[in-house]
């Protein structure tokens, strides 16, 4: 276990204080960012919604008591002034207490083209651990099957899709015809659909955000059984990380179809394209935090609601060690004399 040594030499072991001490104040950095971009909702400014997202949550950041260091962030694909790859970010205290060390996955806003429709599904959303607890994923496609606890070791990326299916519905007890599979509307899903079609299930397309769907694949009472195809693997290390903590099960390999791409992987130390990784290689972290705050309305989290006297925001944050899941709706007063809190 790493540690941090004061001026004074004593030695602070911080594995077991990472969750406890940063948890709160990570949910604070999603639910200020979906504050923000939320109130671009529906104004079809798909940058807009993205930049006041980002500059949210780096502002959120600065404030906490970290040595961060951003792993998975904007700037590779969306070259973002800010949450790039490599940025470091929190508030040092190079005279005081000394503070974690911390790798943090982010997705300012997840479904940025939800948000300026006024979809639903769009969050914001972070991942967080010791150093080296979150794989370094390249900006590309990644293969993803992601199921709930009870359909642990039952699926297989290269199985054909009807011998999956059915063994999710074997292990859920019940009919391959009441399953739902979420899967995202892209035209490289067209065989993927058709094969899920024919097996008989049923399915619930997104637009975007495949990172929610396959959270809400691993909670029992969503209506989710299974997320299938394939989306970013930035994103599929954040959900990496909200499955370990929910005990769901992931399958993922990355798609290198490009000369660059296999430089780019090359450059990582990725050696194997064809490694197909389950959450624990994503996220390998002994501490794990994961947070995120619906934006626009979703299968698990609502969407921020403004009222005259304040906000209220629907969230999850996860812990690993801890083994906590905490779902929390939060009402944001203004300041005024005469605030009334709303049941709504």
């Amino acid at each position: 276990m790493a540690t941090l040594t004061r001026p004074e030499n004593k030695a602070r072991t911080f594995g077991e204080n990472l969750e406890s001490d940063l948890a709160a104040k990570f949910l604070r950095v999603v639910e200020n960012a979906a504050i923000a971009c939320a109130r671009t909702m529906g104004q079809g400014d798909r940058p807009l919604s993205d930049k006041v997202a980002t500059e949210s949550m780096r502002q959120s950041m600065d404030c906490l008591p970290m040595r961060g260091v951003i792993v998975i962030g904007e700037g590779e694909r969306d070259q973002a002034p800010m949450l790039y790859i490599g940025e470091k970010v929190g508030a040092d205290f190079p005279t005081g207490p000394d503070v974690p060390e911390v790798d943090i996955a982010v997705d300012p806003l997840e479904g940025t083209n939800l948000c300026a429709t006024g979809a639903p599904g769009s969050i914001t959303v972070l991942a967080a651990s010791e150093r080296g607890g979150l794989l370094h994923a390249p900006d590309c496609y990644m293969e993803k099957i992601v199921v709930g606890p009870s359909c642990k070791d039952a699926v297989e990326l290269d199985a054909p899709v009807a011998q999956n299916l059915k063994n999710i519905a074997k292990r859920l007890r019940r009919g391959v015809e009441d399953l739902v599979v979420m899967v995202l509307d892209r035209p490289r899903h067209e065989q993927l659909i058709n094969d899920i079609r024919r097996a008989g299930a049923r399915i619930k397309l997104i637009g975007d955000g495949d990172l929610s769907a396959g959270i809400a694949a691993a909670v029992i009472g969503t209506g989710v059984h299974a997320v299938m195809g394939s989306g970013g693997a930035p994103e599929g290390v954040i959900t990496a990380a909200a499955i370990r903590c929910l005990n769901g099960y992931m399958l993922g390999r990355l798609i290198i179809d490009r000369p660059e791409l296999e430089e780019r992987i090359a450059n990582m130390g990725i050696k194997d394209k064809n490694k197909i990784y389950e959450a624990e290689d994503l996220a390998p972290g002994k501490q794990l935090i994961f947070a995120a705050t619906g934006v626009t309305e979703g299968a698990l989290l609502k969407g921020v609601r403004f009222f005259g006297e304040g906000t209220r925001t629907s969230s999850a944050i996860m812990t690993l060690k801890t083994r906590k899941v905490r779902f929390i709706d939060s009402i944001h007063l203004d300041k005024g004399p005469d605030v009334k809190v709303r049941f709504a």
